[in-house]
């Protein structure tokens, strides 16, 4: 039902680009978003058990993903317009991007007090830990940087459909 419902993100996206960037989608983006609904809500139906609590939670996540898209394709045409050469490439984009991630980051680590957990933990003193740490921020960073490219060549609405369509390729692959 989450894959189901996160479909609904789509439909929110769009009708924020209308509003935000005064986007106007042809019938074929409309047509796709109509069956999206027409998903969810038979997808809604065969749902055995309702936990109002966990579709209030999915449908928080739906608007603050939605959100997130549309703010961010707003920066970047905002950080367009503020620099000199009227150009921003993807590079600093990601950077732009992940540096405002960085104090949520730092307050949750905080918060949940990390640190202390970080200082006693074996996991620090092995090489191989290591190397999947930075394997992995290579690959975030990589996804990172193919999020912004796609999302500048194209709008929020696409950005999004494309994503929601992608685990279904990679169930099916």
């Amino acid at each position: 039902m989450v894959t189901v419902l996160k479909n609904f993100t789509n439909v929110i996206t769009a009708v924020g680009e209308m509003y935000l960037f005064n986007k106007h989608h042809d019938n074929r983006v409309w047509a796709s978003l109509f069956l999206m609904i027409i998903s969810a809500i038979s997808g809604g139906i065969t749902d055995l058990s309702f936990n109002a609590v966990g579709y209030i939670w999915q449908i928080i996540n739906c608007f603050l993903t939605a959100s997130y898209s549309l703010t961010l394709r707003r920066v970047m045409d905002t950080a367009k317009q503020v620099t000199k050469s009227g150009n921003l490439n993807e590079f600093s984009m990601v950077l732009l991007n992940n540096t405002l991630s960085l104090p949520l980051g730092l307050l949750l680590i905080f918060v949940f007090n990390e640190v202390d957990y970080l200082y006693s933990t074996p996991l620090l003193r092995m090489p191989s830990f290591w190397v999947v740490m930075t394997f992995s921020g290579f690959l975030g960073l990589a996804i990172s940087f193919t999020s912004m490219w796609f999302l500048h060549q194209t709008g929020a609405t696409t950005y999004r459909q494309v994503n929601s369509f992608l685990p279904f390729l990679l169930i099916f692959w």
